[in-house]
């Protein structure tokens, strides 16, 4: 068997306690931006290339569960066993709006336009913020038959999906009229449930499979047995050809959709992996551990295939990123804790 190169990540430090989510945002003018969430209740924003530390979020008073970006990376959500999902001001750090709820949260995510947020958690209820009159009382969607995990928009922010801690299954519900009209069904509890970036899967962790389903008919395109309980997979969103996944045995795992096979093991986190994700660009994903770091691996170089279809439409092009641009958005990002912050700017002059 011919020896596989050793992948070396980017390895981010910074939290304390493990990092159990993370997000990347769409690529914006000025670049891409990871935002993760951990136990020790600081969520932390990076350039999403760099893996670079921008800023922390300061004010929650208990673990983060989910964090998210809006489409334009200009605000933060994070869901929090404080019983509180804030929003936050991605430029400056600031708190924009705590939503109070009557027990642990932990999903949130925004919507596609950036106008509404989804939050849900141990109460079994799904909350619909509308954050042009965030003072108003939220929606509220049909009771969730148990404790809410994870939560996503799809179809153009007209159908949520959301699954449970305690049952199986991924349940969808028409935003219009409330209800539940589809449940994808699985023998364990989903981890992990992504929307694609062309709208056309829904990849699930269950157990110990990776599935993807048709996120317009519903039906289970794919399903793959994994070495171990995974926590957490991903697709990836140019080419839609290989997946990864993390769990249990510490290790990112790569393989191909089409077939299943395993295409490379990345190695180096110190304790159960529990959330990976692909950059926008699909040039690199990210993983979060029990251990508390992040490592951000690149995906290795194109293909034939992928190369010429590349070249054909250029798309590689808007995901470079210049420095400046990144340096702007850095720019004014205030921090609680004045100290840390002056220490990186003179770090980032040498």
């Amino acid at each position: 068997m011919d020896k596989k190169k050793v992948a070396v990540p980017l390895v981010c430090h910074g939290h304390s306690r493990p990092v159990v989510d993370l997000f990347y945002s769409p690529v914006t003018p000025d670049g891409f931006f990871l935002i993760s969430a951990s136990k020790d209740s600081s969520p932390m924003l990076r350039n999403g290339e760099t893996g670079d530390w921008i800023g922390t979020f300061e004010g929650h008073k208990g673990a983060v569960w989910s964090c998210c970006l809006d489409t334009n990376a200009l605000r933060a959500a994070t869901a929090s066993a404080d019983f509180s999902t804030k929003v936050w001001d991605a430029l400056t750090g600031d708190e924009l709006h705590s939503f109070e709820h009557k027990h642990i949260v932990r999903a949130c995510s925004f919507s596609e336009d950036t106008h509404l947020l989804l939050t849900g958690g141990v109460e079994k209820i799904l909350r619909i913020y509308d954050m042009n009159r965030p003072d108003a009382p939220p929606r509220e969607v049909d009771k969730s038959p148990g404790s809410v995990r994870t939560v996503a928009w799809l179809h153009s922010d007209q159908t949520i999906l959301s699954s449970c801690t305690d049952m199986g299954g991924v349940r969808l519900w028409d935003v219009r009229s409330g209800k539940i009209v589809q449940t994808l069904e699985t023998k364990s509890s989903v981890t992990s449930a992504e929307v694609s970036q062309d709208g056309r899967y829904i990849t699930t962790a269950d157990g110990s499979t990776v599935k993807f389903w048709d996120a317009n008919y519903y039906g289970l395109v794919k399903s793959y047995d994994m070495p171990c309980t995974v926590e957490s997979a991903s697709l990836e969103p140019k080419f839609g050809n290989k997946f990864i996944a993390g769990g249990e045995d510490m290790w990112v795992h790569v393989f191909d959709f089409h077939t299943g096979n395993e295409i490379a093991c990345n190695k180096g986190h110190h304790g159960p992996v529990h959330c990976v994700r692909f950059s926008p660009g699909g040039e690199s994903y990210a993983s979060g551990s029990e251990d508390g770091t992040i490592r951000i691996w690149q995906t290795g170089p194109l293909t034939h295939d992928e190369s010429e279809a590349l070249s054909a439409n250029g798309s590689i092009d808007k995901v470079k990123v210049t420095a400046e641009e990144v340096s702007r958005k850095i720019e004014g990002f205030h921090i609680a804790d004045e100290g840390k912050s002056k220490e990186k700017e003179e770090a980032g002059e040498e």
